[in-house]
């Protein structure tokens, strides 16, 4: 990407101001409502389909966390906003389905993976973490919270060897270039918010039993982030009540 692909157009800086004002002023009130401190809580914007200048614009505005869903997109936003120098580098979610093939690249840029759901991606991303990084890679498991294998996440209490729950975590947590941060959900189409994220609440419940140090849920959306936090979310994914809708990047 060039230079003027991170340049950050007055009227577009405005926008994200506003867009970022709303959200924050969701969160603060959503946190207010349920007991908790405002700092307990992380933004992650969610910056896929979006430009690099609008990464770069969030940055300065004060985001520190940002969400990917695609390799091929991420890979080269990250770098571009790496070159572009713009205050502090924000830190880099991977939060989509991530293949196998595509672990060596995400991990050079990545500084969480918020979607593993299987003992052989939890392999993979550890091998690719230990030959190219020289800390651990925070990790996410994902939650399958209605228990579908065919939408993915690992799945709550099943003896699956590759993708129930347990399994999954105990991968991740025995790996040297991993380190098992919480779990990341998404509410399943057709649940209300509150009925999900209660589920997920005490699912994470169950995990920080076995794993003190897996503190992080990463739960709730532009929808729905308000019932997320009230059930314990440490990290929101906001796309586009902050951002805006935005054409596709070709």
């Amino acid at each position: 990407m060039t230079e003027s692909q991170t340049a950050v157009r007055p009227e577009r800086r405005a926008e994200l101001a506003a867009g970022l004002a709303r959200v924050r002023a969701r969160i603060a009130d959503a946190c207010a409502a349920a007991g908790r401190q405002r700092d307990a809580v992380t933004l992650v914007a969610v910056t896929k389909t979006y430009p690099a200048s609008d990464v770069v614009a969030l940055a300065a505005l004060g985001v520190t966390d940002v969400g990917e869903n695609r390799d091929q997109e991420a890979a080269p936003k990250a770098e571009a906003v790496a070159d572009a120098g713009a205050g502090a580098a924000p830190r880099w979610h991977f939060i989509g389905q991530l293949q196998r093939n595509k672990a060596r690249s995400v991990v050079r840029y990545a500084d969480v993976v918020q979607s593993v759901d299987s003992v052989r991606l939890a392999a993979a991303l550890d091998a690719a973490a230990g030959a190219v990084r020289d800390r651990p890679l925070d990790v996410l498991v994902q939650v399958s919270i209605d228990g579908d294998p065919a939408r993915g996440g690992a799945l709550p209490g099943a003896a699956d060897p590759q993708r129930g729950l347990d399994p999954v975590a105990a991968a991740v947590a025995g790996a040297d270039g991993l380190r098992l941060a919480g779990l990341m959900a998404v509410a399943p189409l057709g649940w209300e918010p509150d009925r999900a994220f209660a589920r997920l609440a005490e699912v994470a419940a169950a995990l920080r039993a076995d794993h003190p140090g897996a503190t992080v849920l990463s739960a709730g959306m532009s929808g729905d982030l308000e019932s997320a936090i009230g059930h314990g979310a440490t990290h929101v994914r906001v796309g586009s009540a902050l951002l805006g809708m935005r054409p596709a990047l070709r």
